[in-house]
């Protein structure tokens, strides 16, 4: 590793990847991996072992420890990029019309909502609203209004109760 990390030596990297590039593909594909991927995180690893062996620290690890960490980390790294999907994969286009019964149920729902929110006592409505519709913190509110924090977090509670209760 430090004929490596020092004067880059191109024969002391060819011993380490004959070495390590079969066991880290074996390693890798114990672990889950298929062969494809095992391959592709493989000569990634060897990769970065060749462009970061001087961040190599034999007083923390040995360089097996040390490669097969790299390894599991990019294995994880390169799962997660392919779980993603592509953007030419995402769903183009408008969106399916919502079914009607839908449409007519959150209007009921919504109109239930402003009922029960006129019915607040105004303290409490105000709160709601800035913490909902104003999307303010609680903290953001208690400066804005100079109310104390907990007065402002038991009304929000209490307006919550009762339109729980109101909406049900």
């Amino acid at each position: 590793m430090s004929a490596i990390a020092q004067d880059q030596d191109r024969k002391a990297f060819a011993e380490l990847f004959r070495h390590f590039a079969p066991r880290v593909k074996a390693f890798l594909m114990k672990s889950g991996a298929d062969e494809s991927l095992a391959e592709e995180c493989m000569q990634d690893v060897m990769a970065t072992l060749w462009h970061k062996a001087h961040m190599y620290d034999p007083s923390r690890a040995s360089v097996a420890t040390w490669i097969f960490t790299i390894a599991r980390n990019r294995k994880i790294d390169l799962l997660r990029r392919y779980a993603r999907p592509e953007p030419e994969d995402l769903p183009w286009g408008p969106e399916q019309a919502p079914d009607q019964a839908d449409v007519i149920a959150l209007q009921q729902d919504t109109g239930r909502l402003a009922t029960a929110l006129a019915k607040l006592p105004e303290k409490q409505r105000e709160l709601i609203q800035h913490a909902y519709f104003g999307d303010l913190s609680h903290s953001e509110i208690a400066e804005e209004t100079g109310l104390p924090l907990g007065t402002i977090k038991s009304r929000i509670r209490l307006a919550l109760e009762r339109l729980r209760h109101s909406m049900s």
